[in-house]
């Protein structure tokens, strides 16, 4: 998720857990710069390979083994400027700062990006898909919970903040499984056969859903709008990537076919060519509007490329005024 969040719940589950009315302040700070610190791996990254982040983002500094360790790493470096405001022990710094450090993995393999929980047992990318990367709903009463608890030193606010976190990402799990039923149906009516199906909640909500499922070698997009009233907005379809039929002059042992192979690990092979580039290679899953076939990031191949070239990443983030406005006409539409 976004720093914000990924700090403030690590403020909120260290403060729950003090008994100390008098620490809050410092274990807010505590928890929030732990919660934050398993992304400073989006430094791993090269110039000369622009797919070496994808690689390293959410890897070995987000699974669940090394937690203990990036706890110590924060306790090491907070600890000398804790003791001074407080008489907590480096012990109990540690226990903290793995605490706070422990929630940003869970956290983030909640939303759809996939995460390397299991690193090094295992690669596949952990994605729950019951909350949005960025969710003001979901961040907005943990900052008011926490900001409370320290103003009037009561652990029991930070406790709340916990349960409504708690309460806001179960209730995603129930509408990602509403999510699916409905996009299943919707594939009953067309007739089609599913061979694998994903529903994840659009920007900064849990109202309206994505819906990509695989079909006989297309993949079908289509909104889902749950609450506060069923509504389905009916997508559209793209052809799934097939290296051999749409980009045949690749060679196998060329850099940027072992490119497309890492990108499409990253990106669970949801993959097909870009209907407005058929140069670009895009992931699927991620649009501003649930029913697009838009993503908004790819890669891009060059057949004029040498052998050893790597292939180059694109981003299309830019969330126009129009889409947004798209996006909330759908939260309203009858």
């Amino acid at each position: 998720m976004d720093p914000i969040s990924q700090g403030i719940i690590g403020s909120t589950v260290t403060q729950s857990l003090q008994k100390n009315n008098d620490s809050l302040a410092i274990l807010a700070i505590i928890g929030f710069l732990s919660g934050m610190a398993p992304d400073l791996d989006i430094f791993i990254r090269s110039e000369s390979d622009p797919l070496l982040f994808l690689e390293f983002h959410r890897q070995f500094t987000h699974s669940l083994i090394f937690i203990p360790i990036g706890g110590l790493l924060c306790a090491s470096i907070f600890y000398w400027f804790v003791k001074k405001f407080s008489s907590l022990s480096f012990r109990e710094i540690w226990l903290y700062t793995t605490i706070g450090y422990g929630t940003h993995s869970l956290l983030d393999a909640c939303t759809s990006y996939g995460t390397l929980i299991f690193w090094p047992f295992s690669f596949e990318r952990i994605a729950w898909n019951n909350i949005s990367i960025i969710d003001p709903l979901f961040t907005l009463p943990l900052i008011m919970f926490v900001g409370l608890s320290i103003y009037l030193r009561k652990r029991s606010l930070a406790q709340l903040g916990l349960l409504w976190a708690i309460s806001y990402l179960l209730l995603g799990v129930v509408l990602n499984e509403v999510a699916l039923h409905e996009g299943k149906s919707l594939a009953d009516t067309r007739g089609h056969k599913i061979t694998r199906i994903v529903a994840k909640p659009t920007f900064a909500n849990l109202l309206i859903w994505k819906v990509i499922y695989e079909s006989n070698g297309y993949f079908y997009s289509d909104g889902v709008r749950i609450l506060p009233t069923k509504k389905i907005f009916v997508g559209k379809k793209v052809k799934k990537l097939d290296l051999s039929k749409d980009i045949p002059w690749m060679e196998k042992d060329s850099q940027q076919y072992k490119d497309i192979e890492r990108f499409a690990w990253f990106s669970n092979n949801f993959l097909a060519l870009d209907p407005d580039n058929p140069s670009h290679i895009v992931d699927i899953r991620y649009s501003m509007l649930p029913n697009e076939i838009s993503g908004l990031w790819g890669i891009e191949v060059n057949k004029e490329a040498m052998r050893d070239d790597h292939i180059r990443y694109i981003t299309k983030r830019s969330l126009s005024k129009q889409k947004f406005k798209d996006l909330l006409i759908m939260l309203k539409k009858d």
